[in-house]
């Protein structure tokens, strides 16, 4: 059975420094066979480093040979280093030569003699990798392309394969038993001087030398494993393609994708070898196969972006035939191998842009003005490109809408969509492409929607969501299916922000050496401009009027908002319609059911009775879960001052009890609720009965708590009249359908259905066209920091089904 012949193609990156090169001969050891072909790239960085010298030796000679040292011990590093003994000295024996001979150049130098320069960078690699695959008992020679490959000069030259076919094969027949080292990047022409196949020449040698050879695959081994979604520096999700056509690889390549080049592939179309990219850094991170398939794509698979684009602009003379003009233009920069990258006619202007890379940009400016094109030609610099590529991208409407969405706020110059239905590419006025490139990749390719959380407020509330967030995370991201990351946590003085998202569980362990200071904007802005995640809210989880009156600034950052907090939705009317308007204007939610009931479903319920058709008539009820524990327990055997001051242990009240009972949460509460069931209602309406006496409401929370006996004196009382009367002390709310509304202490017979509550609970009566004659209640525990986080996340929940 015949061993199938391969050809190995390893880039400069994969030939960097003394461990590179093991690994290469490690790899061959195990991916290849005696008969197979290799083709090197300079190692590292030696070309960019002749190129320097080149540069030096026009200017200053003093620069150049300082840039030749630098090379020369780069080199003899390589070779002592790796080679050992005879062979060792004789390596470094012939390239102190060459370098010898470098050093007695003098400027200037013909562009051939340039090229003859530029090539000792191969010629070094493959020499040394022969070398040191025979040291390894894997017997290998080096071989100069320019002995075969021929070639002429020009932007972007082609491989005269009628040429070179005989030559090569007269050439390998000599090396029938052994692996073949060849240089890539440059060709021979016809009067013997080097010709150089330009940018990725060395990846596009192999695939030509592959077909000539005839082998059954090209390996290109660089270090990246192949061709991914988008760039992986870019985007961390990228992921990589194992198959991808030829025809979506060309174009890619055609697009100037640093992983691929359009001549690359040239060769793989026309014959019948495959092609594969690896990484050489890890050989088992999987592969991109490059297949002959045509069949119907479905979208986008690849997305990317170039950063420097030239615009050719050619306007052509009123009265000319256009349509004609611009196709011989774009058929005659084909044939020459110089197809735009993108381009847009402009038939009112009688114009046509064409876009391109710098590298080409020149030689299509030579041939228009060679062919004495019919019209004013100008070169425009300062652009960039983003584009979608994928068969049938073009006809998938959610790729085109998502591919347009994301680019809508952006500098666009025009957008192209090519008429093989294989790519979208905008060219735009010089962008953060990265940021762009992460915004339609996310759009178009995410599985699952990413969702990101900023909690504002980490105390009894917030601590308690959080433990709850953390045990609930997977279990909401798989009924969802989408996931859900905290990437902010906020308190008044300081932020911790980490868009890669942090561990619930560690929040409280670690702020103090996480958060920096907090100005009160910059951690909303830092949300607002989030990359990579589909979905941002706020969870306000604080009783700051502050926060809530950012509201506003957090719509403006498109960013939902889930609020415990009471302060915006029973403040004056025309804040709370702005605040409403300013969310719905721009399709985000706000969602407030934890702030009246905690966890009880009140608001949605009221909401739900007046939009399903209902009238509510009448609102009744204990709205504070820590009143109802306060008065539940009062029943004269325990002054209220201690038990105010037992619940404010427990974590029952807030952090100031005043805010429980001054009724000015209880007042908050009901304004919620009235405008929730289509009452306009203001706060300063409702008649509120404090149980905070006046001397104590300027105190600190010690001194109030000092001299907290004051509350007991009037309460006490109180008490004992009602107990007089077999009735029982209640903290209630009112709310009737003309608008009054009252919160404040009443006496109710014990029987009563606000009288019998378990501590802590809330209770709410609606009253309404259909619930007239016997009111719909609900009830339940109404106060404590676990059912308030849990309302939280149960409007995480339900806004999850809204995006």
């Amino acid at each position: 059975m015949s061993v199938l012949r391969q050809l190995h193609k390893f880039g400069g990156s994969s030939l960097a420094n003394p461990e590179c090169y093991q690994r290469v001969v490690n790899i061959l050891k195990e991916y290849s066979s005696a008969t197979d072909l290799v083709v090197v790239s300079a190692a590292g960085k030696t070309t960019n480093r002749l190129i320097e010298f080149l540069e030096a030796l026009d200017k200053d000679g003093r620069l150049a040979h300082e840039c030749l040292q630098s090379l020369r011990q780069f080199q003899l590093n390589l070779i002592e280093e790796l080679l050992e003994g005879d062979q060792a000295a004789h390596h470094l024996g012939l390239v102190q030569a060459e370098f010898t001979a470098l050093g007695e150049l003098n400027a200037p130098l013909t562009e051939a003699q340039k090229s003859q320069v530029l090539g000792h960078g191969e010629v070094w690699s493959s020499r040394l990798l022969a070398e040191l695959l025979s040291q390894n008992d894997l017997q290998a020679i080096a071989q100069d392309a320019r002995e075969f490959l021929r070639a002429e000069a020009g932007t972007q030259p082609e491989v005269d394969r009628s040429r070179s076919y005989a030559l090569i094969k007269e050439v390998l027949a000599q090396h029938t038993h052994c692996r073949v080292v060849i240089t890539g990047f440059m060709a021979q022409n016809s009067e013997g001087e080097t010709v150089l196949l330009g940018r990725n020449g060395s990846d596009y040698s192999a695939t030509v030398i592959g077909a000539l050879a005839e082998v059954d695959r090209v390996t290109i081994w660089s270090d990246v494993a192949g061709v991914y979604s988008a760039d992986p520096r870019l985007v961390s999700d990228a992921c990589l393609l194992p198959l991808l056509r030829l025809d979506e690889a060309s174009e890619l390549a055609r697009l100037a994708a640093p992983v691929l080049h359009s001549r690359t592939l040239q060769p793989v179309a026309q014959s019948a070898m495959d092609l594969s990219l690896r990484c050489s850094y890890q050989p088992e991170s999987g592969s991109t196969q490059i297949e002959r398939v045509l069949a119907s794509g479905r979208g986008a698979k690849i997305i990317t972006s170039l950063d420097e684009v030239l615009l050719i602009q050619v306007t052509f003379g009123h009265g000319h035939d256009f349509e004609r003009l611009t196709t011989d233009v774009l058929e005659g920069l084909k044939r020459a191998q110089l197809e735009p990258l993108a381009y847009e006619l402009q038939p009112d202007q009688y114009c046509i842009r064409l876009a391109y890379t710098e590298e080409i940009a020149g030689g299509a400016l030579e041939y228009l003005q060679d062919h004495a094109v019919e019209g004013e030609i100008k070169l425009k610099e300062g652009f960039s490109l983003v584009a979608a590529v994928g068969a049938g991208v073009t006809k998938n409407p959610n790729h085109c809408y998502g591919f347009y969405q994301q680019l809508k706020d952006s500098p666009v110059e025009f957008i192209s969509e090519a008429s093989s239905g294989l790519s979208l590419v905008a060219v735009m006025r010089k962008a953060d492409t990265s940021i762009l490139v992460k915004g339609v990749h996310s759009q178009l390719f995410q599985a699952q929607k990413r969702v990101a959380i900023a909690l504002c407020g980490k105390g009894n509330i917030g601590s308690s969501w959080l433990s709850l967030f953390a045990e609930q995370k997977a279990e909401l991201e798989k009924r969802r299916g989408m996931s859900f990351d905290l990437v902010a946590v906020i308190d008044s003085q300081t932020y911790w922000f980490d868009e890669q998202g942090i561990d619930p569980s560690t929040v409280l362990t670690c702020f103090s050496d996480e958060a920096v200071n907090n100005n009160g904007s910059d951690w909303l802005e830092r949300l607002g401009e989030i990359q990579g995640y589909d979905e941002a809210v706020v969870l306000d989880v604080t009783a700051s009027k502050l926060l809530a009156d950012k509201y506003l600034d957090i719509a403006k950052q498109g960013v939902h908002l889930i609020s415990a907090n009471k302060v915006a939705g029973s403040a004056s009317s025309e804040y709370y319609h702005q605040v409403q308007d300013a969310f719905s204007k721009i399709s985000r939610h706000w969602l407030y059911n934890a702030t009246v009931g905690a966890g009880l479903p009140i608001n949605h319920t009221v909401r739900d009775l007046r939009e399903s058709g209902d009238d509510i008539i009448a609102l009744s009820g204990i709205f504070s879960g820590t009143l109802s524990w306060l008065f539940q327990q009062f029943d004269g055997s325990v002054l209220f001052s201690e038990l105010v001051d037992l619940a404010w242990q427990q974590g029952l009240t807030e952090p100031d009890p005043r805010a429980d009972l001054d009724g000015s949460d209880v007042m908050r509460k009901l304004v919620i609720l009235a405008r929730e069931s289509g009452l306009d209602i203001e706060p300063e309406n409702v008649k509120v009965e404090s149980l905070v006496p006046k001397e104590l409401q300027d105190l600190s929370v010690d001194d109030f708590f000092d001299k907290a006996s004051l509350l007991s004196d009037e309460l006490a009382e109180r008490l004992t009249k009602a107990q007089s009367q077999q009735k029982v002390l209640r903290y209630v709310a009112r709310l009737e359908k003309n608008g009054k509304a009252t919160v404040g202490v009443e006496a109710l017979s014990k029987e009563h259905a606000l009288a019998n509550l378990l501590p802590c609970d809330n209770i709410f009566a609606i009253e309404s066209k259909w619930y007239k004659d016997n009111p719909l209640v609900i009830r339940g525990p109404g106060a404590g920091r676990e059912v308030t986080a849990g309302a939280i996340q149960s409007d995480l929940n339900r806004m999850s089904s809204l995006f």
